[in-house]
């Protein structure tokens, strides 16, 4: 498993990182990565073999207009460790400034796509030479043999941009069994509706539409797991921030409807884990209509415009749990 990105550290603790270490264990593979661990600290690291550079990515102040040329730099550095280590299959997450995987020279390569990297970065950051990373992106596209996405979208958008072997594959969840009446009581909802809400609060993530729902449910409590840049605050909201991987399970069964409340604004492109999270608990969904929020929440719940709709209908209401593993997603892929 090769991971380019300093920004995605094999044992951080956001969603991205999550995926790699899922994929990794479904491969039995180890991960080749730009850094393990961040300011962040470690997380869900049993059973993980890693290859890292010699030098770690930094970001020194003379760089930090050069941001490109680093990842470049530490995509290259993995290479020599990660041909030492003579891989027969290599599986690559897409990375905007990353050639690493055409050079080590796998007999066989899957190149997985998480969203457009280009467009994405001219979006939420900052692309500093725009005709450059789309240029590059295009050449990794074109010369992967198999490239799979983890939506819809984006098997559109790869095919439109020269890929040849396309296919949809969507993510998958670590499997566990959430203990929900022990996490219920140490949380201190017995009894209540709880509201659940699990990632990290980007703006586009509509956190804040739990916020008017739980004024439009005055018995409902609400649960946000996860952290982020957008903070919400309820009298009936409890706070539990970032979780290790292993105790996600129970914070989930614990909630009577997990929440994907994006906004208008939000990207068409992802595949969201919290989805696939909450069906693994048999946690009902109440999500908004984009992307593949449809397809993923299936007959486990609601997806639509009115979230409040949603929510009453499942009131009281478990759905089937639903486990879409890691192993599943690896054998989609290589099928």
């Amino acid at each position: 498993m090769l991971c380019a990105a300093p920004g995605i550290p094999a044992l951080g603790p956001s969603g991205a990182s999550a995926h790699v270490r899922g994929v990794a264990r479904a491969l039995g593979a180890p991960i080749a990565c730009a850094r393990a661990s961040d300011a962040r600290g470690v997380h869900d690291h049993e059973g993980l073999t890693l290859i890292t550079p010699v030098v770690e990515p930094t970001w020194p102040g003379p760089l930090g207009r050069l941001r490109e040329l680093n990842e470049l730099r530490f995509a290259r550095a993995l290479v020599a460790p990660a041909r030492a280590y003579g891989p027969t299959l290599l599986w690559e997450r897409h990375v905007l400034y990353s050639d690493a995987g055409v050079r080590i020279g796998a007999p066989s390569r899957v190149l997985e796509v998480n969203a457009p990297l280009a467009l994405e970065r001219a979006r939420f950051e900052r692309l500093a030479v725009p005709w450059l990373a789309t240029w590059l992106e295009d050449e990794a596209l074109r010369a992967a043999p198999r490239v799979i996405t983890v939506s819809a979208w984006l098997a559109e958008w790869a095919r439109s941009r020269g890929a040849k072997d396309v296919r949809h594959v969507p993510n998958g969840v670590s499997p566990g069994v959430g203990d929900r009446e022990g996490t219920r009581r140490r949380l201190g909802v017995e009894g209540r509706f709880v509201l659940g809400f699990l990632g990290s609060m980007k703006a586009w993530h509509g956190v804040e539409r739990l916020v008017t729902l739980l004024d439009r449910l005055p018995d409902a409590a609400g649960l946000c797991v996860g952290d982020g840049p957008v903070r919400v605050e309820h009298p009936r909201l409890v706070h539990v921030g970032r979780v290790p991987e292993r105790d996600v399970p129970d914070y989930v069964a614990a909630m009577d409807v997990g929440l994907a409340p994006y906004g208008s604004d939000a990207p068409p492109w992802f595949c969201p884990l919290k989805i696939l999270a909450y069906r693994a608990q048999g946690t009902p969904v109440v999500a908004s209509d984009i992307g593949d929020c449809r397809m993923l929440t299936g007959d486990g719940g609601y997806c639509g415009p009115d979230l409040y709709d949603g929510v009453v209908a499942w009131r009281g209401r478990r759905a089937a749990p639903h486990l879409r593993a890691w192993r599943q997603v690896v054998d989609e892929a290589l099928r």
